[in-house]
């Protein structure tokens, strides 16, 4: 095992102070917090009293601190670029929660500054690549048993009036960078990483302030699947987060419930011909016994998503390959200022 990384987390929020703290604890073989950074003092002292770590109220002195190899860039959305460039200038290595950059420029601005082999490196925390029913339905993808996937369904639904800074478009608030950057990556990963069109809608139903709150966007991909991907927070009824539409079979995602219905492999399907004359009675189709087979997965709801942060490591300390690329990162980023322009973008 290689020393740990010494690293230093900005925005000591929600995120900070839950998922970013939790890992970080429970890896100290692999990171030493030797600074925490927030413009709340109790939020400082209690990552303080926890790892033992110097604390600051300014960033900028976080950054100057010499034992910060790595700077854990948890803030508000609109300070991400800010925040990650002043790292990445200084020399110190960043990672970065989504949403990347508010901007497509910004995000190209921050490779180009990580761009050099000898670093300083950026790297995003698109975590949700790792959720369980992520991973489980693309192996069920790609066993096969549905044939040709040619329609994927995405969507996480729920009713609920926020008010919180996610609303205000000036903090970088809306559902495009909040829950967007995971599911907009999954999409993409869904239409064989990259797509030739899409369709978007945003509007706000049910949050205050100004940001949107309901996402619909319809993505071509290359591999020519249909992915229709929804975000809302004005849906009142829940609908599955997984639907899945294949030549043989289809497969529907709900809770933690996986379930899919496919053609048996085992069973030939009869020749049968294209007829122009008219249907007798009033059937349709032909009298040929269809044999299906049906499946279910029970998810374990364990978060695994947490092991993004042992990808991290493998990839600073001993240069592995991290697994979502920067090309990956900025194609989200530019999927997402797409959706707000409601048009297509073009570099």
């Amino acid at each position: 095992m290689s020393e740990p990384i010494k690293i230093g987390v900005v925005g000591l929020g929600r995120i900070g102070m839950s998922v970013h703290h939790d890992c970080l604890m429970a890896r100290p073989e692999k990171y030493k917090v030797v600074a925490a950074c927030d413009l709340i003092p109790d939020r400082v002292e209690k990552y303080k009293q926890d790892f033992g770590c110097r604390g600051y109220a300014d960033i900028e002195q976080l950054i100057a601190d010499p034992e910060v190899e790595v700077v854990d860039i948890a803030t508000r959305s609109c300070d991400h670029y800010t925040h990650a460039r002043m790292a990445l200038l200084a020399g110190k290595g960043v990672l970065v929660e989504k949403p990347f950059c508010a901007t497509y420029a910004q995000a190209k601005e921050l490779l180009t500054l990580a761009s050099q082999p000898e670093g300083p490196f950026i790297f995003v925390r698109h975590n949700r690549r790792f959720e369980e029913g992520f991973i489980k339905v693309n192996e069920i993808i790609d066993s096969g048993v549905l044939g040709n996937v040619f329609e994927i369904k995405l969507t996480r639904n729920e009713y609920q009036r926020r008010n919180d800074w996610q609303t205000i478009k000036e903090y970088g608030g809306g559902q495009l960078l909040n829950w967007g950057p995971h599911i907009v990556d999954h999409a993409i990963q869904f239409c064989g990483g990259a797509y030739e069109k899409m369709f978007a809608d945003i509007k706000r139903v049910a949050a205050v302030g100004d940001a949107e709150d309901h996402i619909k966007l319809v993505f071509k991909g290359v591999n020519h699947r249909i992915v229709d991907m929804e975000i809302s927070g004005g849906a009142a009824l829940p609908t599955p987060e997984y639907v899945v539409y294949g030549s043989r079979g289809s497969l529907i995602g709900e809770g933690n419930l996986l379930r899919w219905r496919y053609l048996d492999p085992e069973v030939p399907l009869k020749k049968i011909t294209a007829d122009p004359s008219t249907p007798q009675g009033d059937t349709f189709g032909n009298d040929e016994q269809l044999v299906w087979k049906e499946e279910t997965y029970q998810l374990d709801c364990m978060d695994r998503t947490d092991v993004i942060w042992d990808y991290f490591y493998e990839a600073f300390r001993n240069s592995k390959p991290y697994p979502i690329t920067g090309a990956q990162a900025l194609e989200v980023v530019r999927t997402i200022e797409a959706a707000k322009q409601g048009t297509e973008f073009a570099e």
